[in-house]
C-alpha cells in the first residue's frame, strides 16, 4: 500500500444487517491515524440499494457495489438471519473483489455470506459461537472454530461475534501499520488492543435438556461431580454396557462420556468464579478438580482463558 493513497476500506451493507457490525469498521479505520495526522484508510459504505433496512432503522448509503471491485479491503458484516437469501448482486460484487484481490473480511455471521460464495472452502473460520454449528453444517468444507476472536487467513478473515469486530479490524491495521498506530486506533476505542482470552470465554455451555434419555443419569452425574466417577459406575447407574452407555453419549450429547463430564465440572467452576468469592482451590474441590493445577489447565483448554481472568471479566458484584 502506497504512503500517499488511502487504503480504501469498502462496508458491505445489505438488508437485515447488524447496524453495530457496519459501524465498527467505519469508527475503526476511520479515525486511525499514522503520526503525525494522515488518516491512512478512506472507508465506502456500499449498498446494493441506496436504502438500506438495518433492523430498528434505515440506512442511506452513498456508495453501489461496483466501488467492492477497486477496493483494498472489503468488510462484510453479520447479517440478522443467516437463514435469508443473500441478493445474487452481493455475491457477484465479492466475487469481484476476491479476483481483483482486495482482502475480504467478515465479522460475526457475515462468514455466512462468505461462506455461500466458498470464499471459506478449505480454510478454518470462525463466527458467532451461537450461529458456529450452523455455519459447520451448511458448509461442511469450511473448518470452523467458535473457539477464537478472528480467524487470519491472510486475503481471507473471519471474526466472531460483536466486540470481536474490534480485534479483528485492530489486527487489520497492526498487520497494515504496526503496533503503535494499532495501539491508538485501540486507545481511541477504549479497548485493549489485544484480549486476553478467546470467544469461548463467552460461550455459555448449557446443560442438556430434558428430551436427552440420558437426562436422569446426567442428574446423577451433576449430583456427584465432587466424587470420584467412572465408567463402569455410570453405566451400572444406566443399567447399560459401557459400549452402549457411551454409543447413547455420543449420539446424544455428542461427546463421550467423560468429555461431558469434563465440561459439567467447568460449567460449575464457571458459576462459582461468577458468583462466589472462593478461592481458586476451592472452586477446583467444588468443582470435582483433583487440584487448583488440574482446574487451570482443564478450564484454560475449554474456555479458553485462566479462572483468575475469567473471575475478573464475569465476576457478578453487590450494587
Amino acid at each position: 500500500m502506497s504512503t500517499r493513497e488511502s487504503h480504501k476500506v469498502a462496508v458491505l451493507a445489505f438488508h437485515g444487517v447488524v447496524p453495530f457490525d457496519l459501524s465498527t469498521p467505519c469508527e475503526v479505520f476511520g479515525r486511525a491515524r499514522v503520526p503525525p495526522e494522515r488518516r491512512p484508510y478512506e472507508v465506502l459504505v456500499c449498498g446494493h440499494q441506496r436504502r438500506i433496512r438495518a433492523g430498528a432503522f434505515d440506512i442511506h448509503v452513498k456508495w453501489n457495489l461496483s466501488r467492492l471491485a477497486s477496493a483494498d479491503t472489503v468488510i462484510v458484516p453479520g447479517m440478522n438471519d443467516v437463514t435469508a437469501p443473500i441478493p445474487q448482486p452481493v455475491l457477484d460484487a465479492l466475487d469481484a473483489a476476491a479476483a481483483a484481490g482486495a482482502r475480504i473480511a467478515s465479522i460475526c455471521t457475515g462468514a455466512f455470506v462468505l461462506a455461500e460464495r466458498g470464499l471459506l472452502d478449505g480454510l478454518s473460520a470462525t463466527t458467532h459461537w451461537l450461529a458456529a454449528p450452523l455455519l459447520a453444517a451448511r458448509y461442511p468444507a469450511v473448518n470452523v472454530d467458535p473457539n477464537v476472536l478472528f480467524v487470519d487467513n491472510g486475503r481471507v478473515l473471519t471474526s466472531a461475534g460483536a466486540a470481536a469486530g474490534l480485534d479483528l479490524c485492530l489486527h487489520l491495521i497492526r498487520s497494515d501499520h504496526g503496533t503503535a498506530v494499532a495501539a491508538d486506533a485501540a486507545r481511541l476505542a477504549v479497548m485493549p488492543l489485544e484480549r486476553a482470552g478467546g470467544q469461548a470465554q463467552f460461550i455459555v455451555h448449557e446443560p442438556p435438556q430434558s428430551s436427552s434419555t440420558l437426562q436422569p443419569l446426567l442428574q446423577w452425574i451433576e449430583k456427584r461431580l465432587d466424587r470420584p466417577l467412572t465408567l463402569e459406575g455410570m453405566a451400572g447407574q444406566a443399567k447399560v454396557s459401557i459400549r452402549t452407555l457411551s454409543r447413547r453419549f455420543r449420539e446424544q450429547l455428542g461427546v463421550s462420556p467423560l468429555q461431558w463430564i469434563l465440561y459439567a465440572k467447568v460449567r460449575r467452576a464457571q458459576q462459582a468464579l461468577e458468583t462466589t468469592d472462593l478461592s481458586i482451590e476451592r472452586v477446583a474441590a467444588s468443582a470435582g478438580f483433583s487440584s487448583s493445577t488440574s482446574l487451570r489447565e482443564h478450564f484454560a483448554r475449554v474456555v479458553g482463558t485462566s479462572p483468575r481472568a475469567y473471575r475478573n471479566a464475569f465476576r457478578k458484584r453487590a450494587d
